[in-house]
């Protein structure tokens, strides 16, 4: 590692040489460092002991001044960062905030239906059908009883950058 890369990067580098996925991070100016990370089985108290005290030693190494240090997974309600969580999570229901208005709307609940380039679909929880509505051509009759929201569902095309954030909501 080198000092000319920030935090973030350090951390980054740090996490996945462990073997974990880098979720979220969070520096602020008190000094507190919160670190999410994942890994496909979950992630686990010794988990996060692992990370912490790696990371706790990096810092000194890398001489980046903190006050506390927290790890954790990132919850049932996963934050959805890059294309690839997206992807990930295709046919998984997210809670979405826009940075501005798309389609009328600023914030809605759908469900992650594709991807187009850097434009994701969801099919929207909660909405009525419209005569507009789009069908997806080509699905199963399996694959269509896989997708919720239901095929008339109103549906809305958003770009990567126009979202703020997206969490996935909890299916319990």
């Amino acid at each position: 590692m080198t000092a000319n890369l920030a935090p973030h990067e350090i951390v980054a580098a740090s996490v996945t040489g462990l073997g974990y996925e880098l979720v979220d991070f969070e520096h602020s100016a008190r000094g507190l460092m919160r670190v999410f990370i994942d890994k496909p089985n979950g992630i686990g108290v010794e988990d996060c002991a692992i990370v912490s005290n790696h990371l706790t030693r990096v810092f000194v190494v890398e001489n980046i001044e903190f006050e506390r240090l927290e790890v954790s997974s990132p919850g049932l309600d996963r934050p959805l960062k890059t294309l690839a969580n997206y992807r990930q999570y295709v046919g998984r229901a997210v809670k979405v905030r826009l940075r501005g208005i798309v389609e009328g709307r600023k914030r809605f609940d759908g469900v992650i239906e594709a991807l187009d380039g850097e434009t994701i679909m969801f099919g929207l929880i909660g909405d009525e059908p419209t005569e507009s509505t789009i069908t997806r051509p080509g699905l199963s009759a399996k694959d269509k009883r896989s997708i919720s929201p239901p095929e008339n569902t109103k549906r809305i095309g958003v770009q990567f950058e126009s979202i703020d954030k997206a969490r996935l909501i909890p299916e319990i």
